[in-house]
C-alpha cells in the first residue's frame, strides 16, 4: 500500500508549497493541522514518514511525539524531515533532532531538488522497514508454530503407554568401546524396563553385563538405517521386552529411537505352554510305564491325560473369560438396579426388572462357580433350606432336560436346614438331572425326593439323622461293573468327546466335603437313584431370595476419578456414583488418568479397574498415591484372586456389583481419616 508524507507546516503557505513541489515529483502528501493529526495518520498507516516544521513542535506536541516514538515496534524507526529557519543555534537543532531520532534537517527556504530527494529517501527507508516487519511477523509465527508442535510432541511423548527413549552414540557404532547415552525418555520407560532412566547415563553404566549386545543391535540400526522389531530379555530386571527401533535422520546425528513394552506375563505364558507341549508326551509315557501294561490301559491313560490337559487349559483361560463376562454383566446389573428404584411404584415394570435382575445374578453366580472350580477354592457354605432350594429349581431342571421327561418333586414337610454351598448344590442337582436325561433318551420320569432318614453305624457316616436328596430316573440303569466305577474321575459311559466323566465325581466331592455322602443305586432296565446325604444344621436358614439392598448414606460429597477401559462399565459406574451425589471424572486408561492427576484436578477417591491395557489398576493406584498421598483407592475386578502379593491392603469390589454394593464401599472409604486430617485433628486438640 502506497503511503504518503504527513506534512505539518502551519506557517503561511509552507504546507501548500511543499505539497505542490512533491506532487509535481509524484510524491503523495497528506497535510495535517497539528501533532495529534500527524500521529493519527502514522497509527493508521496512511503516512510512512513526516515533514515537520520546527515552529509546529510545541512542548506539548513534542511530548506526544516522544511517547509515540518510544512505543514503536522493534522493526520501526520513523523517518522525519525537520524544517528549520536557521534562527536556532546548532545545539538547539541537534537536541531536537536527537529526540526525533531518524531525522533529516532541511533549512528554509527549501530547494525543490533537495526536498524531493529527502522525501523519496524517507519513504524508501520506511518501505524497507515494512519488509523487515513482515520478516519479523513470519519469524514470530514460525516460532509460535514450533512451540505448539513441541508442546504436542511432549504431551504425546509423556502420555504414551509404551516405553520410549532416544539414544545417541558417543562415536561410531563399531568398535569394542562403543557406547551410547539416553538423551530423552518418557514416563513409561521405568515402568516397562524395571530400571530408572537417567538422561545422559551411558548404557555400560546402566547394564554393564549386557551393554555389548545392546550396542551391537542398535549400532546396526544406526549403520544400515533399517528399522527392526524384536523381543529380548533384559537380564538385569528379568523382564521380557518387545522392542522396535529406527534411525533418526540424518545419520550424522547418531541417534536411534526405541519403542518398547513389557511382555513378561505373555512370554511366561508362552514358555509355560511350550514346556507343556514339550513334556506332554513324556508325562504320558511316564504314567503309562508306571500303571499300564496293555494296549487297552494305554489308550485309557492317554485319554485321561488329554482330559487333564483340557482342564489345565480351562484353568488358564477361565480367569480372562470370567473377567470379560463380569465386565458385560456389570453395566447390566447396575442399570437394572437403578431402574428398579426409579420404577418401584409400577408393579408390572418392577416385576419385569426384578426378573431381569435375578437372571443377571444367576449369570454372575454361574461365572463365579466356573472360576471357583478352575481355581479349586473353598466352598462358601451357608445354612440353607434345602426344601426351598429344590422347589425353586423344579422349573430350571425341567427346562434343562426337556419336555419329553416328566419332572416331579416330593418333599417331606418341616425338614431342618443344612450347611452347604447352595450354588454348588444347585450345580450338583443339575449334573444328576442331565445324567438322568441321557439315560432316558426316549423319555421317562424324573423324581426329586427330599426327606429325613436315620443312619446306622457301618455305612461310612456317623450315626444320626440326615437330610436325603434323591434324584431318581426311569432310565436304562447300570450294571454292577459300571456302578462300581461310576464316581471315578474321568470315567464315562458316553461316547468319545461327549462327556468329561467329572459330573458324579464333583457331586461325590461336594457331599463328602459337606460332611455327608453320595450313594448310588441302579439296576439294568429299572433306572438309577442318586442320593445326596447331608447332616442337618442348627439355627435358622439364610434366605435364598435376594432382597433389595439399601444404599449406604454417603458421609460427604466427593470428587472421584473413575478409570476403566470398558466404556459400558465406566458409563454405568459413573451414573451410579453421580446418583449418590458425587462429582465424577472419567478416564479410559492408566495413562489418561495420570494425565488428569498431573493437571491438578481435585480428587478424593480413585476407583479403577484391575486389568487394563498398558497399566494394571494396582500399579495406577500406587502412581496416583505417590502424587496425591491422601487419595483413597478402590479396585474393581472381575477375577476371584489377584496375583500373589499384589495390591496388598487395597480395597476391592468384585464385578458385577449393584449400586448398593458400590455405595457401601465408597461410604467406608470416604469416612476414613487421612494422615493430613489426623494431624490437623491432633494439632487442634493439642491447641485446646
Amino acid at each position: 500500500m502506497a503511503q504518503c508524507l504527513a506534512v505539518l507546516a502551519p506557517s503561511g503557505r509552507d504546507s501548500k508549497v511543499i505539497h505542490d513541489i512533491l506532487a509535481g515529483a509524484g510524491v503523495q502528501t497528506c497535510i495535517e493541522g497539528n501533532v495529534p493529526a500527524v500521529l493519527s495518520a502514522l497509527k493508521e498507516v496512511r503516512a510512512g514518514a513526516a515533514i515537520l516544521a520546527e515552529e509546529a513542535l510545541t512542548d506539548e506536541g513534542m511530548a506526544q511525539f516522544d511517547a509515540w516514538l518510544a512505543n514503536q515496534p522493534p522493526w520501526s524507526d520513523l523517518p522525519v524531515i525537520l524544517l528549520t529557519k536557521g534562527r536556532g543555534g546548532p545545539e538547539t537543532k541537534m537536541a531536537l533532532a536527537g529526540r526525533l531520532g531518524n531525522v533529516t534537517i532541511l533549512e528554509r527556504p527549501l530547494h525543490p531538488v533537495t526536498l524531493v530527494s529527502a522525501a523519496r529517501a524517507a519513504l524508501r527507508a520506511r518501505a524497507r522497514q515494512h519488509v523487515a516487519e513482515r520478516h519479523v511477523i513470519d519469524l514470530e509465527t514460525s516460532e509460535r508454530r514450533f512451540r505448539e508442535s513441541e508442546e504436542k510432541y511432549r504431551t504425546l511423548f509423556n502420555t504414551m503407554d509404551e516405553g520410549f527413549c532416544i539414544i545417541e552414540f558417543l562415536d561410531g557404532p563399531e568398535g569394542p568401546n562403543s557406547d551410547y547415552i539416553h538423551v530423552e525418555a518418557n514416563d513409561a520407560y521405568a515402568r516397562h524396563a524395571g530400571i530408572p532412566n537417567v538422561v545422559g547415563q551411558k548404557v555400560r553404566d546402566m547394564v554393564p553385563d549386557e551393554a555389548d549386545e545392546w550396542v551391537k543391535i542398535y549400532g546396526n540400526v544406526l549403520k544400515t538405517g533399517e528399522p527392526i522389531r524384536f523381543e529380548r530379555e533384559l537380564i538385569a530386571t528379568g523382564r521380557h521386552l518387545e522392542l522396535s527401533a529406527f534411525r533418526i535422520e540424518p545419520p550424522e546425528r547418531r541417534q536411534v529411537a526405541v519403542l518398547f513394552q513389557d511382555i513378561t506375563v505373555r512370554r511366561s505364558a508362552e514358555i509355560a505352554l511350550q514346556d507343556l507341549n514339550a513334556t506332554l508326551e513324556a508325562r504320558i509315557a511316564e504314567a503309562v510305564a508306571e500303571s499300564l501294561r496293555d494296549q487297552k490301559k494305554l489308550a485309557e491313560a492317554t485319554q485321561r491325560m488329554h482330559e487333564m490337559a483340557k482342564l489345565e487349559t480351562l484353568g488358564q483361560l477361565t480367569g480372562g473369560v470370567a473377567h470379560d463376562f463380569n465386565n458385560l454383566l456389570t453395566p447390566i446389573v447396575g442399570a437394572l438396579d437403578m431402574l428398579h428404584r426409579q420404577h418401584d411404584r409400577d408393579d408390572r415394570t418392577g416385576r419385569l426388572i426384578s426378573g431381569a435382575m435375578q437372571a443377571s445374578q444367576r449369570a454372575a453366580t454361574l461365572v463365579q462357580r466356573l472360576l471357583s472350580f478352575a481355581r479349586r477354592q473353598h466352598l462358601e457354605t451357608r445354612t440353607v433350606d434345602i426344601a426351598e432350594l429344590v422347589e425353586g429349581m423344579q422349573d430350571l431342571v425341567q427346562r434343562t432336560i426337556g419336555p419329553h421327561i416328566n419332572v416331579k418333586v416330593d418333599i417331606t414337610p418341616n425338614l431342618p436346614p443344612a450347611r452347604i454351598d447352595p450354588g454348588q448344590l444347585e450345580l450338583a442337582i443339575l449334573n444328576l438331572a442331565v445324567n438322568a436325561r441321557d439315560a432316558m433318551s426316549g423319555g421317562g420320569n424324573l423324581r426329586l425326593i427330599l426327606d429325613e432318614v436315620e443312619e446306622r453305624a457301618g455305612n461310612g457316616l456317623e450315626p444320626g439323622r440326615y437330610i436325603r436328596l434323591a434324584v431318581k430316573d426311569s432310565g436304562v440303569g447300570m450294571d454292577a461293573q459300571t456302578l462300581n466305577r461310576a464316581i471315578e474321575p474321568f470315567f464315562t459311559t458316553k461316547g468319545q468327546g461327549e462327556g468329561t466323566g467329572l459330573g458324579l465325581s464333583m457331586v461325590h466331592g461336594l457331599a463328602a466335603q459337606s460332611g455327608g455322602a453320595l450313594r448310588i443305586h441302579s439296576d439294568v432296565g429299572k433306572g438309577t437313584t442318586c442320593e445326596i446325604w447331608l447332616p442337618p444344621a442348627e439355627g435358622e436358614a439364610d434366605s435364598l431370595i435376594v432382597h433389595e439392598q439399601q444404599l449406604a448414606s454417603q458421609p460427604r460429597r466427593a470428587d472421584i476419578l473413575l478409570v476403566d477401559d470398558e466404556a459400558l462399565v465406566r458409563l454405568a459406574t459413573a451414573e451410579m456414583l453421580r446418583e449418590m451425589g458425587h462429582t465424577v471424572v472419567e478416564a479410559e486408561s492408566g495413562a489418561a488418568a495420570l494425565a488428569q492427576v498431573r493437571s491438578g484436578i481435585p480428587i478424593d477417591l480413585l476407583i479403577t479397574d484391575y486389568l487394563m491395557p498398558g497399566m494394571r489398576g494396582s500399579d495406577l493406584a500406587d502412581e496416583v498415591r505417590s502424587l496425591r498421598p491422601n487419595v483413597r483407592a478402590l479396585l474393581l475386578t472381575g477375577y476371584a484372586n489377584l496375583a500373589q502379593g499384589e495390591a496388598v491392603g487395597l480395597p476391592r469390589l468384585a464385578k458385577p456389583f449393584r449400586e448398593a454394593d458400590l455405595a457401601r464401599e465408597v461410604a467406608v472409604l470416604l469416612s476414613q481419616e487421612t494422615p493430613d486430617e489426623r494431624r490437623k485433628r491432633i494439632k487442634s486438640v493439642s491447641a485446646d
